[in-house]
């Protein structure tokens, strides 16, 4: 196998990303844009010892899963890897990503994998309530505005992206043309040069309110007035513009300072029958109406009466805890960013939940911390980043000897090498239920009981 070679393919599974994969001459090729089914001619981009990677070229024959993609650059951009297939069909591969995860690394009995929550009808596009949108010259010196390319600092355009809602793309739209007037102002990352990075909006889905942030290499950029104006005067859903201080030379897209130059510090939404406070660093779900359902199968699995200690780690602006706060006798958040959890104090204030104690430190700590306090959760929540939990808090989780754990993953992978470390601590996964936060693209949530046999 070479590179540049055409081969005629039969794409007989998918990976975890959501590339196709045939086999051909004893080597696996992985094929983005593909289907199980799918019969096509494919390019070789690059041979390794025993796998190869490559690009279609043509369809043979069509996958039964096949769609005509809806978004005309979907194959550039990298994020919606399943644009070209059924919605029906990309539940089904979530459903196997987490089952293989957990069944392959974890050693879950199967059985404990129950049916994938997909998005409700007519609710796969449209869906996020944040967009971080790249700002760059192409090697012509135009203007390009989209998201980065599949495992690239490439900026693949996008007028419109259809996960976003309508008033991201006006927004968007607004902001190019300022940068077009002044594209001397665009960041360059090789040279380390110029003032704006990126255009990073977020929307309170019930509210309707909308912050506009600008992150950039300095405190401040030339004619900013000209184009917060313009932005206020048209777009009266905005209720806060930010400018994100980031200087460092990294492909970090946020700095940790903000400055508000118009409107609020942070908009509102309303989650679970909630109001939540978010401001540029708070994360929240970007998925409004899925994050409710998957908090509603974690309360389920929580099984609270009233009368428990909640412990939330990772709690971000404390959404998840709150939803289950009128239902524990204590709650404790614990989060390593400060204006989370600042967000988190409000959001308890403004809901009147008074049984809340949030506290801002790394995780591992702040149990182990709590442990030394003595306090005896009855519960614990986790829902850490990708890399999932270390094994030192999840020796000093099971150290607590909560009745029951409650594991939110964005990440399979991490979550069934989580779940054989408790396993072996005695803690056993009880259930485990995927959640698609994130339709059309390859990320996939899941929600799993644990305790003890």
């Amino acid at each position: 196998m070479n590179k540049n070679d055409i081969i005629r393919l039969d794409i007989i599974d998918m990976t975890s990303d959501g590339s196709g994969v045939g086999k051909a001459d004893s080597m696996v090729i992985f094929v983005p844009d593909t289907a199980v089914g799918d019969v096509c001619d494919v390019r070789i981009l690059k041979v390794k010892k025993n796998v190869c990677y490559g690009k279609v070229e043509k369809i043979i024959e069509r996958s039964d899963d096949r769609v005509d993609p809806v978004c005309p650059v979907s194959s550039r951009c990298g994020g919606c890897v399943y644009r070209h297939m059924s919605y029906d069909a990309e539940l089904r591969i979530k459903h196997k990503k987490v089952y293989d995860a957990v069944t392959r690394i974890g050693k879950v009995d199967g059985d404990k994998v129950k049916e994938i929550i997909g998005a409700y009808e007519n609710q796969t596009n449209r869906y996020r309530n944040k967009a971080q949108i790249p700002v760059g010259l192409s090697k012509t010196g135009e203007v390009e505005m989209g998201f980065y390319s599949r495992h690239s600092h490439r900026i693949a355009p996008c007028d419109d992206c259809l996960l976003s809602p309508e008033i991201f793309t006006q927004i968007s739209d607004t902001f190019k043309e300022f940068v077009t007037k002044y594209p001397y102002l665009i960041y360059s990352e090789e040279k380390h040069s110029g003032k704006i990075r990126h255009l990073y909006l977020r929307i309170g889905e019930k509210t309707g309110e909308v912050m506009v942030c600008v992150v950039v290499n300095g405190r401040s950029f030339d004619h900013q007035d000209e184009l917060f104006n313009s932005i206020i005067e048209k777009y009266p859903e905005v209720k806060s513009i930010v400018i994100n201080v980031n200087k460092a030379k990294t492909n970090v897209i946020l700095g940790y300072e903000n400055i508000v130059v118009f409107g609020k510090e942070s908009i509102t939404d309303v989650l679970c029958g909630l109001k939540f406070e978010l401001s540029p660093l708070a994360f929240y779900q970007v998925n409004r109406t899925q994050a409710q359902r998957l908090y509603e199968k974690a309360k389920e699995y929580a099984d609270l009466s009233g009368n428990e200690v909640l412990i939330d780690l990772y709690c971000g602006t404390g959404t998840i805890g709150l939803s289950m706060a009128n239902s524990c006798k204590t709650l404790i958040g614990v989060e390593i960013i400060d204006e989370a959890i600042e967000n988190a104090k409000k959001n308890a204030e403004n809901n009147g939940i008074s049984n809340a104690r949030f506290i801002c430190g790394d995780a591992e700590k702040a149990a182990t911390e709590l442990q030394k306090e003595g306090i005896t959760p009855d519960v614990i929540i986790v829902d850490p980043p990708r890399k999932g939990l270390t094994e030192k808090l999840i020796h000093t989780i099971v150290e607590m000897n909560p009745k029951r754990v409650v594991y939110v993953s964005c990440d399979p992978a991490t979550l069934g090498r989580d779940l054989k470390i408790f396993e072996e601590l005695q803690y056993f996964a009880k259930e485990i239920t995927p959640v698609d936060l994130f339709p059309r693209t390859a990320h996939c949530e899941s929600v799993c009981l644990l305790s003890k046999e």
